[in-house]
């Protein structure tokens, strides 16, 4: 039977820039016939996956999405004592099980061409071949099926995927779906037009007065929906059924969602926040976003009451409509009080 974790969450950032465009904008979508601010799924996984949350909840059972695997086996092959060549060759033949090697001529020839993301059992694995290596083994034609993993303890491979061109049996099915996350209201990126003063400039150079430099820099500012849907049961079998580290995974998951956003100019705006609302729900029955709470963007003084009494209402016509979307639901709701942070990680878990 499926089995499905589903978060709804409301943060409210001041102005900030958390995730930019290629001209440096704050990236936007138009949602409901009006213009919105965004902040991507990969921003949001990244800022995730990176974080201390993770960290400390996940230590040991993190991977590494990385080219630089093959530097890593031939630093330990030469600090073994094998000579240059033969070091440089293995690296290469070990790393390649991962992707594609750059040319020999390359500035990095034991590079990676695209980003592996390895787990810490393959990682442990490639340096032990290089240690047999060292040993004397004879580690030419390197079999995929002697490194990859299709289920390990890696918790963030478990939840976000993998792919593996070269080598798809070994591909892992994400079993965390993130949207990107839009205001809930009409919402426009503004321009900060700022000076920097040169602080030896002398009162006494007149012909020299005004800013040392001019520039500008673009912000927004708004209350963002954000919708994750947790196949829970997929995750419990990506980690090859540890029951422990599908747990502290999901903990992970929820706290840095509810607590942790992309850094993005923050030495600028310090625009650290948390969700002000969040709705946990389980069962098996089919997910689905609560977006469309928000076509009709919201408008009003108080921006972050009225996008949960928007949410609610539309979930409660969903059920209406669909009978009902979830089996179990949990409220942390700061806006106008009632569950907590740790009632929602144990609703999740349980």
């Amino acid at each position: 039977m499926a089995d499905f974790l589903q978060l709804h969450l409301l943060t409210a950032y001041g102005p900030s820039n958390l995730n930019r465009d290629d001209t440096g904008r704050p990236k936007s979508v138009v949602f409901g016939g009006a213009p919105r601010l965004r902040v991507s799924s990969q921003s949001l996984k990244r800022a995730w996956r990176t974080s201390d949350v993770f960290a400390s909840r996940l230590d040991g059972y993190l991977a590494s999405r990385t080219q630089r695997l093959g530097k890593d086996v031939h630093e330990r092959l030469r600090q073994g004592g094998m000579v240059e060549d033969k070091a440089l060759e293995t690296a290469r033949e070990i790393a390649g099980v991962f992707g594609k090697i750059r040319g020999k001529d390359a500035e990095e020839p034991t590079f990676i061409e695209q980003l592996a993301f390895i787990s810490p059992d393959e990682r442990a694995d490639a340096l032990a071949l290089a240690d047999r290596a060292l040993a004397g083994e004879n580690v030419e034609n390197v079999n995929a099926d002697d490194l990859l993993r299709r289920t390990d303890t890696a918790a963030d491979i478990a939840m976000f995927g993998r792919m593996l061109a070269d080598d798809p049996k070994f591909n892992r099915e994400a079993a965390v779906q993130v949207a990107h996350a839009i205001t809930t209201h009409r919402a426009v990126a503004e321009d900060d037009y700022y000076t920097a003063v040169d602080d030896l400039k002398s009162r006494d150079e007149p012909e020299d007065a005004g800013a040392g430099f001019v520039g500008v820099q673009e912000f927004g500012a708004g209350v963002f929906y954000l919708y994750v849907c947790v196949d829970r049961g997929l995750l419990l079998r990506n980690l090859g059924d540890a029951q422990s580290v599908r747990n502290a995974g999901l903990a992970a998951l929820v706290e840095a969602s509810a607590s942790v956003g992309p850094r993005g100019k923050q030495a600028s705006f310090a625009s650290r926040a948390r969700a002000i609302y969040v709705l946990g729900e389980k069962g098996a029955a089919q997910p689905r976003s609560l977006a469309a709470a928000f076509l009709k963007p919201i408008s009003g003084e108080d921006h972050g009451k009225l996008s949960v009494e928007a949410l609610e209402s539309f979930r409660d016509r969903l059920d209406t409509a669909y009978g009902s979307c979830a089996d179990d639901r949990y409220t942390m709701n700061c806006v106008t009080g009632g569950g907590t942070l740790a009632g929602l990680i144990e609703f999740a878990v349980s």
